[in-house]
This record gives structure tokens, C-alpha cells and sequence, in this order.
């Protein structure tokens, strides 16, 4: 049986395990949490190095992108210097194929047409794949970079100017502790409701859910929800907030839908390859080769 961990410096409160057959092999897929410890996350690292088949790096981005331009995140070096044998991914890989895909399934799939829509992206950095897609769609689009992730109240309308902003600010941010540019630990339990003004103007709100949920407000009637990793419990709450459908660009797995980081984690596992040697083409080959698809669901109906 293939052996996947996400490590993730996240909440253990969000921790899952589930068992499953891919393309005729057999998975044991787990997230370990370490409530914002990273002491703690890069020693279990080490402990498992070459004990497990891949890990995946939950909570916390390796590298954040704009533009043709990749930003390596101080902190990440940690983590990658601690697994020796095992690969480590952290999804970014899979997000610039699979969440274009997740773009693509609104249109065909659901029948959705995305030109004209408001949408709030509630970060790009970390999904440049899913911003470009969305940008081509023709969306309306409000980029909230600098809103959730710095706290300044400065809404981005184009990729141009994400990539304006990143060339001067994101070698700075990337040398920042990482709790500082996203919540970790136990501060992704808490709720601080911040620019609902872009909520309520939103009829589609995406990108990663912790920055998501930490700070929508309570009515949230008739808004789709692209995002990642959602537990039962976050479904629970979009529903009584009055969203209309959510997507995921994971599937349910065991009653979850796992971060792209244990998604390719898989995916890596599968193809047998290093992960810097692995195109984006290989991606899209075993995506459709497995048949992976986006979760659907309609909170309302």
C-alpha cells in the first residue's frame, strides 16, 4: 500500500485519514496537523523520510507567483531541507494545472458563463493557475492579495497589476515569517470579518478556503464558492450562511476533499517521477487518466 502524509502546520482540529484505489493501487492518504508548531512539522518530517511514499506540505506555501515570476518562501526551507528522500510537494504543481481544469468545468460542465461575472479572488498568489483561467473567462474580477494577505484595504482589478505589485513586494513578504502572511495553528479557528463590501458585491468567490471563511461575513445567499479543501463541518457552515454551490477542485475523499498538496503528493506517486521533473502535461495525462473531477454541491436544494 502507497503511504501519503501531508504535514501541515495547520490546525490538528481538520486532521483525516481515508484509504483508497487509484489506477490499481492502494492508498493510505493521511494529514497530520501540528497546530502551527513548525519545530514539531519538520521533525515529523524527518522521522518519516523514507518511511512513506510522498509527503504533501499542508498550511503553508513553498512559493507564491505572479506573472512568469516564482518567489521561493523563506520559511519553506526548512521543510524541504528535512526531507531527504521522500518527495515533498506542497500542491503549488497541481494548482497550475488542475484549478485551470476547475475554471473549465464551470463553463462546460455546469453550463456557467463566466464572462461579466463579479468575482472575488480572495488571493492569486498562491493559485495563479486558477486566476489566469478566471481572467480569461471574463470575469469582473476584484484580486484581494493585498486585502487578506497584508491587511491593506487595496483591491487588485488585473493579473497586470498583481504582477506590478509582486515584483516590488512579494521579495519582501517572502523573507517574512510565514504566520505573518497566513493563519496558522490556531488562528485559523477564528473569525474576523474584514471588506464584506467584496463579499456581498461577489457573486463568485474563490481561491484558498482559510482565507475564505476567516473572514466572510454571516449572509452569503446565493454565492458559489470555488475553493479547495473543505471539511464536513465548513459545509455545514456555508449552507447555513445561505451558499448556493460549492466546488471544490478536489474530490470527496471519505467524507473530505483533500488540499492539492496530498493531491500531488498522489499524482507524484503515480507517475514515479522527482517532482522537478515532472511537466505539467504529466499532470494533465494522469488527471484524465483517473478521471479526476471537481466536487459539486448544492447547499440549497
Amino acid at each position: 500500500m502507497k503511504h501519503v502524509v501531508s504535514i501541515s502546520i495547520g490546525s490538528s482540529r481538520r486532521d483525516h485519514k481515508a484509504e483508497l484505489e487509484i489506477m490499481g493501487e492502494k492508498f493510505l492518504i493521511e494529514r497530520v496537523g501540528t497546530d502551527g508548531d513548525m519545530d514539531r512539522a519538520v521533525e515529523l518530517i524527518r522521522q518519516l523520510d523514507g518511511k512513506v511514499d510522498a509527503f504533501g506540505l499542508g498550511g503553508m506555501d513553498m512559493y507564491i507567483y505572479a506573472g512568469n515570476r516564482r518567489y521561493t518562501i523563506r520559511d519553506s526551507k526548512r521543510f524541504s531541507a528535512a526531507a531527504r528522500e521522500t518527495p515533498l510537494v506542497d500542491g503549488s504543481g497541481l494548482k497550475n494545472t488542475l484549478e485551470r481544469k476547475v475554471v473549465a468545468f464551470l463553463q462546460e460542465k455546469l453550463q456557467m458563463d463566466l464572462r461579466g461575472r463579479r468575482l472575488l479572488l480572495v488571493a492569486a498568489v498562491d493559485r495563479f493557475g486558477m486566476a489566469e483561467a478566471f481572467a480569461r473567462a471574463g470575469c469582473d474580477m476584484v484580486i484581494g492579495d493585498l486585502m487578506f494577505g497584508l491587511g491593506l484595504p487595496i483591491p487588485l482589478h488585473s493579473l497586470g497589476a498583481l504582477a506590478a505589485v509582486a515584483r516590488v513586494a512579494a521579495p519582501i513578504a517572502v523573507q517574512l515569517p510565514f504566520k505573518v502572511l497566513y493563519p496558522t495553528g490556531s488562528k485559523q479557528e477564528e473569525s474576523k470579518v474584514r471588506f464584506s463590501k467584496y463579499y456581498d458585491w461577489a457573486e463568485i468567490i474563490a481561491g484558498d478556503y482559510l482565507f475564505i471563511s476567516r473572514h466572510m461575513p454571516d449572509d452569503l445567499r446565493g454565492k458559489i464558492i470555488v475553493t479547495n479543501t473543505v471539511t464536513e463541518d465548513d459545509i455545514t457552515v456555508l449552507r447555513r450562511k445561505g451558499v448556493d454551490i460549492l466546488v471544490t477542485s478536489t474530490p470527496n475523499l471519505s467524507g473530505r476533499s483533500f488540499g492539492t498538496n496530498v493531491m500531488e503528493a498522489v499524482l507524484v506517486t503515480l507517475i514515479g517521477k522527482q517532482p522537478e521533473d515532472i511537466k505539467p502535461q504529466d499532470y494533465l495525462e494522469m488527471l484524465d487518466a483517473i478521471n479526476f473531477t471537481p466536487r459539486v454541491e448544492y447547499l440549497q436544494a
